[in-house]
């Protein structure tokens, strides 16, 4: 029997931004994102020992970046990617997640503000994704200063910048312990606009809208981030079109069921657990894209949070 909507984030959908894509502008996608973080300025954040803000190299130059640490003792370090579409989000409005991450890992998060679209389109938000890893692995000392326990984590766009930085390091013969990947996009082939490619995830159809995430937002995002419809084919951007996925690390996969991007999540998810990649798989009843962000509200986001952090740990643990 598939769960209803949580009846705390129906009331909450409303209030979300990111829903008209008639309407928005990148720069009015990113206010609206940091104005939602705004507003929970009155709630303390999740404490944790440091919060420090630095930089990371990117593939073009120094990234910004933010550095928390739950102790000073040698732990595993995580490279966090923001979600936002590509477009939005930054160290601001992920500043809970990350902390989050810290405190229910206990590893070194290092949050990473990579280059956006459509200022700069694909691959940029890629190459800067992949070479924010090399240097924080470069670096090890500097962080969580164990080699054997690095990962990479992120939601939506983040997650698929994950995904994709997971390939890549696998490619390049960087070992990495585990990966997050939370509500990822994994499949852009087609831009969410071309009927044939929407048909393979049913989601896309059932959750197309009413749910905070439409389709036609993906559609705007993928746009921005896309500057050739044709580059949705590259496993850079769809992870899921990668040749292989045989020797990633091992993947704790999140969706929600309420998510246009549910479908193509589970695929990957499925793709990684064929190829032999250690895979857990947190379905998200009941809940919608965003929901990680959603766990002051929500006592079913915090707990379906709380169990993919903890899977990751685990993960992160056995690298050791």
């Amino acid at each position: 029997m598939i769960a209803p909507l949580d009846p705390v984030i129906a009331e909450i959908i409303p209030k979300l931004p990111l829903r008209d894509p008639d309407a928005m502008t990148p720069q009015s996608a990113r206010d609206a994102l940091r104005a939602l973080a705004a507003a929970r300025a009155a709630v303390p954040p999740p404490p944790v020992a440091s919060a420090i803000d630095a930089e990371v190299q990117g593939a073009a130059g120094p990234l910004a970046a933010r550095v928390y640490r739950v102790s000073d003792e040698k732990s595993p370090t995580v490279v966090f990617f923001h979600g936002g579409g590509w477009v939005a989000g930054d160290l601001e409005t992920h500043d809970r997640q990350a902390r989050l991450l810290a405190i229910e890992t206990g590893a070194v998060v290092v949050s990473v503000d990579y280059r956006r679209p459509p200022e700069t389109r694909f691959p940029g938000a890629f190459e800067d994704a992949f070479a924010a890893v090399r240097d924080v692995v470069a670096r090890m000392s500097e962080f969580g200063g164990d080699p054997a326990r690095v990962g990479v984590a992120g939601d939506s766009a983040g997650g698929n910048l994950a995904a994709t930085v997971a390939i890549a390091c696998r490619d390049a013969g960087i070992d990495l312990a585990a990966q997050l990947l939370v509500y990822p996009v994994t499949d852009v082939a087609g831009n969410f606009a071309d009927a044939m490619e929407n048909a393979r995830f049913p989601s896309r159809a059932e959750n197309a809208e009413g749910y905070f995430l439409s389709r036609a937002v993906m559609e705007w995002f993928s746009g921005h981030y896309l500057e050739d419809t044709k580059h949705g084919a590259d496993w850079r951007v769809s992870p899921l079109r990668a040749t292989s996925h045989a020797g990633l690390a091992p993947a704790v996969v999140c969706t929600a069921w309420f998510d246009p991007l549910r479908d193509e999540g589970k695929a990957y998810a499925d793709a990684l657990a064929a190829a032999d990649v250690p895979t857990k798989y947190h379905h998200g009843a009941g809940l919608i894209h965003g929901y990680f962000g959603l766990g002051d509200a929500s006592d079913i986001a915090r707990r379906e949070a709380q169990r993919a952090r903890a899977d990751f740990r685990a993960m992160l643990e056995r690298g050791a």
